[in-house]
């Protein structure tokens, strides 16, 4: 679980960086939600983009690749989410809880 703190670090760190997926019409796939575990555990943070031709909304999106993909939603603005996971071999260093 995120404090606040490491969550606001998070938010920070997740402005520099662009949205590497996309959701399309096709939704959440299995294929898709191995992609998003691999690049957890290789970046740690990713932004990713709901498309506007989609039935589901961003945060029903985040909460369920996070619950699929083992992550937490740091954020939802708009139609893009942020989602953390620390990795075996941690990239980013969170502020002390």
């Amino acid at each position: 679980m995120l404090t606040s703190k490491q969550r606001a670090f998070l938010r920070a760190m997740a402005n520099n960086i662009d949205a590497i997926f996309q959701i399309g019409k096709n939704g959440i796939t299995p294929e898709l939600r191995d992609t998003i575990h691999l690049a957890l555990e290789a970046r740690e943070l990713v932004k990713i983009k709901v498309l506007d031709n989609n039935m589901i909304s961003a945060r029903e999106a985040a909460d369920t690749l996070a619950g699929r993909t083992g992550s937490e939603v740091v954020q939802v603005i708009g139609n893009k989410f942020v989602l953390y996971r620390k990795a075996k071999k941690p990239v980013i260093q969170l502020p002390k809880a």
